[in-house]
C-alpha cells in the first residue's frame, strides 16, 4: 500500500485521519495517539505482517535503552549502555539488509555456509530510516540533550508516524515530540483549516502529480535503457536518453514522496522536516547535498561527520572524513558496490569542492554553476541506478563515445555531409533500440522546464506565499485538473513503488 494507490487514498487515509480526529475533538489525545500508531502499524504491515515484529521491537528495546541513558548512572555505565544500543540497531540492520551482500566477500571462508542460511531474508521495508531515528535519540540520550525519556506511547508515534515511515525524512525527536504536547489544541484550533488542512491537500496533491504524471513516465524510459541484458546493446543515445531519464525519475519520485509526507503530516498537525529543496538548482555539489535528501546529509554530518573530526582537524583528515562518510552513506542505500562507488563518487566531488573554495576565491555564474552541477550530478546516477558495476562502466564507455557515435538511419545524409568529421566522431548510423524518440525529447524539455523554472512547493510551507496561492482563483483549478489527471493515470498504469522504499 503506497501513497499513490487507490486503497491508501480512499480507505486507509479516511479511516486513520477521521478516527483520529475524532478522539482529538473528544479530548482524549491519548486515545487520539494510539489510534494513529495503531493504523500506522497496519500500514507497515501491508507488505509483510511478520515485519511489525522487527519494528516493534526495535522501538521497545531502543526506548528501553533510552531510559537507562536518562537515568541516574555513571558516565561510563552510559557509555556502555550507548554501546549496546547502537550495536543492536546496527546489528538488526546488518543482519536484514547487509548479509547478502557481506556473504559474497566471505564465500571463501568456513562463514558461508552461516551466510548462505539467511542470504534469502527478506529487507523490512524503512528499516534504513527508523534506524537512524532511533540512533539519533539514543545518542542525544548520551550527551545529555534529552534528559528524560518521552512517554512509550508518544515514542512509539515518533517512530512509526505512517508518512515518514517507510521512506523518511529521518525525523529527528526535538521536531517532533514538542508538536506532540499542543497537537490537541492545534487540531481543535481556528487556523487548522488554513494553517494545516489545505495546504496539506495542497501539497499532497503536487506530490502525487509528480509521482504519477512525471517520475513513473520517466521511469519507462529509464528501465528501457537499464534493464538486465540491455546494456550490452546500447548506443550513444540510448545511453544518454536513459542516464536524463533516471535523473528525473528519481528527481520526481523522491520529491513527489516528500511532498506527500509532508502533506500528509500537515493534515494531522504535524509539521515534518523539509527533505527537498529544488537539488538541481544548486550551484555545487556542497549546495547539491544541502537541497537533496536533507535530512540524511544532516544525521550522516551530525552523528558521524562531525564524531570523525569533522573539519577541525586540517584540511587532509577533512576530506578523508567527507569520502568516509559519503561511502558510508552509499552503503545505507543498498547492499552493492554501485551504491559504494557513488558514495564514494559525492565523497570525491565534496572533497574537491571543498579544496578549490579553499585555495580559489573565483565563483562560477549561476547560469554556468547550476548546468555544470546538474550534468556531474547526471553521471553520478549512472552507477547509483546500474544493476552492476561492470554495467556501470559500459554505460559510462557508450556515452562517452568509446563504442562509437550511433544515430539512427534517418540521419544518414546528415552524416555524409558532414564527411571528414563524422570520421574524427565516429558518425554511424544503426538500430536505437532503447531511446524513445521525440516523445522522449518532449516530455524531458517539459520537465527540465519544470525542474529548474517551477515554483517550489514548499513555498506553500510559508505564511506569505500560501495566502497568496490561497488568494489565487487558478491554484484550486490547477489542483482539481491535477487530482483528475492522476486519478486516471493511477486507473490505467501498474501501480508502481516509491524507489526509496528498496533503501
Amino acid at each position: 500500500m503506497v501513497f499513490s494507490s487507490f486503497e491508501f487514498l480512499f480507505v486507509f487515509l479516511p479511516i486513520a485521519f477521521f478516527g483520529g480526529a475524532f478522539f482529538f475533538l473528544k479530548k482524549m489525545e491519548a486515545g487520539a495517539i494510539a489510534f494513529v500508531v495503531f493504523c500506522s502499524l497496519i500500514f507497515y504491515s501491508y507488505w509483510n505482517a511478520l515485519h511489525i515484529l522487527v519494528i516493534v521491537s526495535s522501538l521497545s528495546v531502543n526506548h528501553f535503552v533510552s531510559g537507562l541513558l536518562t537515568s541516574e548512572k555513571k558516565e561510563t555505565q552510559k557509555s556502555i549502555i550507548l554501546f549496546f544500543g547502537v550495536g543492536f540497531n546496527l546489528g538488526m540492520l546488518g543482519y536484514f539488509k547487509y548479509m547478502g551482500f557481506f556473504s559474497n566477500i566471505f564465500t571463501a571462508t568456513d562463514a558461508s555456509s552461516f551466510f548462505d542460511n539467511i542470504l534469502n531474508t527478506a529487507l523490512p521495508i524503512g528499516i534504513s530510516f527508523y534506524t537512524f531515528q532511533q540512533i539519533a535519540y539514543l545518542v542525544d540520550c548520551r550527551r545529555h540533550q534529552q534528559r528524560r525519556p518521552y512517554n512509550f506511547l508518544r515514542y512509539a508515534f515518533f517512530v512509526t508516524f505512517f508518512p515518514q515511515l517507510i521512506a523518511g525524512p529521518i525525523v529527528h525527536h526535538s521536531e517532533i515530540m514538542p508538536q506532540l504536547e499542543h497537537l490537541g489544541q492545534r487540531l481543535r484550533g481556528s487556523r487548522y483549516v488554513v494553517r494545516y488542512l489545505s495546504p496539506g491537500l495542497a501539497i499532497l496533491i503536487i506530490g502525487l502529480t509528480k509521482k504519477i504524471a512525471i517520475a513513473d513516465t520517466f521511469g519507462i524510459f529509464a528501465d528501457q535503457s537499464f534493464a538486465a541484458g540491455h546494456v550490452a546493446n546500447l548506443t550513444f543515445l540510448d545511453a544518454w536518453s536513459g542516464a536524463s531519464a533516471y535523473t528525473l525519475q528519481i528527481y520526481f519520485d523522491f520529491s513527489g514522496y516528500s511532498d506527500m509526507a509532508i502533506g500528509l503530516g500537515l493534515l494531522f498537525g504535524l509539521r515534518l522536516p523539509v527533505n527537498f529543496l529544488s537539488p538541481y538548482k544548486a550551484t555545487s555539489i556542497i549546495n547539491f547535498w544541502r537541497r537533496w535528501h536533507i535530512t540524511l546529509s544532516r544525521f550522516l554530518r551530525h552523528y558521524l561527520y562531525f564524531p570523525l573530526g569533522g573539519n577541525r582537524l586540517g584540511a587532509a583528515r577533512r576530506h578523508g572524513n567527507l569520502l568516509l562518510t559519503m561511502l558510508l552513506g552509499g552503503l545505507w542505500h543498498g547492499a552493492n558496490w554501485t551504491f559504494v562507488f557513488w558514495g564514494g563518487l559525492h565523497g570525491g566531488l565534496l572533497a574537491a569542492n571543498h579544496a578549490l573554495r579553499r585555495y580559489s576565491t573565483w565563483r562560477p555564474p549561476v547560469w554556468l554553476a547550476v548546468p555544470i552541477t546538474f550534468m556531474i550530478v547526471m553521471l553520478a546516477w549512472v552507477p547509483f541506478r546500474a544493476e552492476t558495476f561492470p554495467d556501470a562502466i559500459q554505460f559510462y564507455k557508450v556515452m562517452f563515445g568509446r563504442e562509437g557515435i550511433i544515430l539512427p538511419w534517418r540521419f544518414s545524409p546528415l552524416i555524409e555531409w558532414l564527411g571528414p568529421v563524422s570520421d574524427v566522431l565516429s558518425l554511424q548510423t544503426g538500430n536505437v533500440r532503447y531511446f524513445s524518440g521525440m516523445r522522449q525529447v518532449v516530455a524531458t524539455v517539459i520537465a527540465l522546464g519544470i525542474v529548474f523554472f517551477g515554483p517550489c512547493s514548499m513555498s506553500l510551507m510559508d505564511s506569505k506565499h500560501r495566502q497568496k496561492a490561497m488568494r489565487s482563483r487558478w491554484v484550486p483549478y490547477g489542483l482539481g485538473a491535477s487530482i483528475v489527471m492522476v486519478l486516471f493515470l493511477m486507473s490505467v498504469r501498474t501501480n508502481t513503488t516509491f524507489l526509496y522504499f528498496q533503501f
